[in-house]
């Protein structure tokens, strides 16, 4: 199962994380995505979550990231995580207003 969620600050991202591992889920499975690529890596590595990468999307879409934009390569990595393009759409909106997205799956 696929569970996103947003909120304001890394924070409360590390509060609902803590909450997704006593629901099972592994922090190699939680990805947290901001609009700053900086930004989403820090708080990744403070919080021991893992970045949505070639696992995930396979090489060719790993690939042509590095050549798209930051929204396009968010997008693409949201769906890549388990969420529908419909949702990476409305989330990536969210990014733009500053929040974080956190995308869990099994």
């Amino acid at each position: 199962m696929t569970v996103k969620l947003t909120v304001e600050n890394a924070v409360q991202a590390k509060q609902e994380i803590e909450k997704l591992e006593t629901q099972g889920y592994v922090r190699d499975n939680i990805h947290i995505f901001a609009h700053f690529k900086e930004r989403a890596d820090d708080i990744n590595d403070a919080l021991d979550t893992s970045d949505v990468g070639m696992k995930e999307q396979g090489f060719l879409q790993s690939f042509k990231n590095m050549f798209t934009s930051r929204g396009d390569e968010l997008r693409n990595k949201m769906e890549a995580a388990g969420i529908s393009k419909q949702e990476a759409e409305a989330a990536e909106k969210e990014l733009d207003e500053g929040k974080l997205v956190i995308i869990a799956h099994n």
